[in-house]
C-alpha cells in the first residue's frame, strides 16, 4: 500500500479504543515525566516497559512513543516557569522562556511552546509517513555486510556525537558491547562469560540495565543534590493568549525548527537535544530579532521546541524502517517488539502493517491530544512540582524494582538494577554519556549476527564488508561524520580565538 492508503489503514488502528487510551496515557505520562526534574523519557519508558507485555503489541508501543514525545513538551514547562529544564532538549527553551516569565509572559510562552510542539510533531509525522515506506523498500536489498556497516558504524557515530570527548562516549559503548556478550550465544548456543552462574544464562536484560542506569542513577543525583524546588508562578487563563506580534514572530521559527528537527531525527545520537541547539543557533543567524534572543524573544522558544518534537517523531524512521534504534528509547521499543515476537526491520511494513502504520498515525493523534489538554492543564503540571522529593524517590524505587523483577521473575535482575544504578551514577558524575551503553547493549547481538553471517558467506574473507556500493557509501558517510564532527568543533573554538588575536 502507498503512504495515503497506509495512513487511512493506520487511522483505523490508532482510533481503536485501547490504542486511543494508550496514546492518551502515554502523552500524559510523558508530560508528567518531563515536568518532574529527576526523571526522563528513557526512565519513564523503561518503567512502563514490563507493563506493556500484558497488552497487545500496538498498545504498548503507542504508549512508549507517547511518553517520548510527551516528555519533550513537559520538560519545557519547568524550564519556562522556574528555569529548571526537565529534559536536556529543553535547556535551550529555558533561556528565553524564563526571561518571558520574568516579564510576566509565562502563559504566552507556554502556549507558544505547546503550538510549536504540535507543529513540529505533526509535520514530522507527515514526513515519517512518506519517508519510512521508501526506506523500507531500499533496505530490502541490504545484505549482512550492509547491515553490519549500518549498525556498527551507526554505533560508532553515536559514541562520537553524543557530546563531550571521544572517551566519554566510546567507553560506555565498549561497556555495553561487553555486557551484550554475556549469556547464551544466539548462533552456536554456547554459554559465554556466565562463570557457572545460571542467572547469567539469559544475559543482562535491557530493562533492569536501563531502569538502573537512568532511573536509579537519577535518584542518586536527587539525593546528592537534595534541595527544595523553587515555587512556580501562577498562570491565569488570560495570560495564556499571546499578542499579535508574538504570533507573527513565531511562524517562521516554527517552520525552520521543524525542518532541522526532522533531519536530525534521521541521524544516530541525541537528536532531540542536538536539533534544539541547532535550531537556536540558526535563529541567532537568520532571525530579524536576533539581538533580542536571550532576553525573552518568542523565536528563542518556538524554534527549539518545534525542533526537538520533530526530531523525537522522525527518529521513528530508522526504528520502523530499518529496525535500528539510534536512541535509548528506540532500543526499549525494539525490545518490546522482540519480547512480543515481532521482528523489527524492513519487513515490519509487510508482516505487521498494523503496528507500522498504527504507531505513525498515533503520533499525530497524540500531538493533537497534547495541544488540547496541556494548555488548560498548566496548573496541574505546575502542582506536580510541589511533590516532596523524598516521596518521589520512594515511589520511583518501588516501581523500578517491580519492573525489573517482573521481566524474568528473578531477584538477580533487581541486583542488576541496583548495580547499574551505581554504575550509571558514577559514569554521569564523571561526564560519561549513557546512551551509547544502552544502544550498544541492544545492537551488540545484531552486530555480531551480521558480522558472522557476512564472514560465513564470504568464506572468511573480510573484504566482503567493503565490496558492495551500499556498504561503501555507508562507510564513507560514517568516516565523514567521525572526522567532520571534531573538525567542526575545532573550527567553532578556533574562530573566536582568531578574532580576538586580530582585534588585539
Amino acid at each position: 500500500m502507498d503512504a495515503l492508503q497506509g495512513f487511512f489503514y493506520g487511522l483505523g488502528v490508532a482510533t481503536d479504543g485501547s490504542n486511543l487510551l494508550a496514546a492518551l496515557a502515554g502523552a500524559l505520562m510523558g508530560t508528567a515525566v518531563g515536568v518532574l526534574p529527576g526523571l526522563g523519557p528513557v526512565a519513564g519508558a523503561a518503567l512502563v516497559l514490563p507493563v506493556t507485555f500484558l497488552f497487545d503489541p500496538a498498545v504498548g508501543l503507542i504508549m512508549m512513543a507517547g511518553i517520548y514525545y510527551g516528555s519533550m513538551y513537559g520538560g519545557s514547562t519547568t524550564g519556562i516557569l522556574i528555569n529548571i529544564p526537565g529534559e536536556a532538549p529543553s535547556i535551550v527553551t529555558a533561556i528565553d522562556g524564563y526571561q518571558m516569565t520574568l516579564k510576566g509572559r509565562a502563559g504566552a510562552a507556554l502556549t507558544l511552546t505547546a503550538i510549536a510542539s504540535f507543529v513540529g510533531g505533526t509535520v514530522s509525522v507527515i514526513g515519517v509517513m512518506f519517508f519510512s515506506p521508501v526506506l523500507s523498500q531500499v533496505a530490502l536489498v541490504f545484505g549482512s555486510a550492509e547491515f553490519f556497516a549500518l549498525t556498527a558504524g551507526g554505533l560508532l557515530v553515536l559514541s562520537r556525537i553524543t557530546g563531550g570527548s571521544f572517551a566519554s562516549g566510546f567507553l560506555p559503548m565498549a561497556l555495553g558491547l561487553m555486557l551484550a556478550t554475556v549469556g547464551v550465544e544466539a548462533v552456536s548456543g554456547y554459554a559465554r562469560f556466565t562463570f557457572g552462574t545460571r542467572d547469567l544464562l539469559h544475559g543482562f536484560t535491557l530493562v533492569p540495565v536501563v531502569i538502573g542506569a537512568y532511573g536509579i542513577a537519577e535518584i542518586l543525583f536527587l539525593v546528592d543534590n537534595y534541595s527544595e524546588r523553587p515555587r512556580a508562578p501562577k498562570v491565569t487563563w488570560r495570560e495564556l493568549f499571546p499578542t499579535r506580534t508574538e504570533w507573527r514572530r513565531s511562524v517562521a521559527p516554527w517552520g525552520r525548527g521543524t525542518i532541522i528537527g526532522f533531519l536530525f531525527g534521521l541521524l544516530p545520537g541525541p537528536s532531540a537535544t542536538m536539533s534544539s541547539f541547532a535550531a537556536y543557533r540558526l535563529e541567532q543567524a537568520v532571525s530579524r530579532h536576533r539581538k533580542e534572543l536571550g532576553t525573552g524573544a518568542p523565536e528563542g522558544i518556538c524554534a527549539p521546541e518545534a525542533a526537538n518534537n520533530a526530531a523525537a517523531t522522525s527518529s521513528l524512521v530508522p526504528l520502523l524502517a530499518l529496525g535500528l534504534p539510534f536512541s535509548a528509547v528506540g532500543a526499549l521499543m525494539i525490545a518490546a517488539m522482540m519480547v512480543q515476537g515481532i521482528q523489527p526491520g524492513p519487513l515490519l511494513l509487510v508482516q505487521n502493517p498494523d503496528i507500522f502504520w498504527g504507531i505513525i498515525v498515533s503520533c499525530y493523534i497524540g500531538n493533537v491530544m497534547l495541544l488540547v489538554l496541556n494548555v488548560p492543564m498548566v496548573g496541574i503540571w505546575v502542582k506536580l512540582l510541589s511533590i516532596p522529593t523524598h516521596f518521589l524517590i520512594a515511589l520511583i524505587i518501588v516501581i523500578a524494582s517491580i519492573g525489573a523483577f517482573s521481566v524474568h521473575n528473578a531477584i538477580f535482575d533487581v541486583y542488576v538494577l541496583l548495580g547499574m544504578g551505581i554504575v550509571g551514577y558514577f559514569l554521569r558524575k564523571m561526564g560519561f554519556q549513557l546512551a551509547p551503553l544502552i544502544v550498544a547493549l541492544m545492537l551488540g547481538p545484531i552486530i555480531e549476527k551480521h558480522f558472522r553471517e557476512a564472514l560465513y558467506l564470504s568464506n572468511g574473507d573480510p573484504a566482503i564488508f567493503l565490496q558492495g556500493p551500499i556498504a561503501q557509501a555507508i562507510w564513507l558517510i560514517i568516516l565523514a561524520l567521525m572526522i567532520g564532527t571534531p573538525l567542526v568543533k575545532w573550527w567553532r573554538t578556533a574562530r573566536p580565538s582568531a578574532r580576538r588575536i586580530k582585534a588585539d
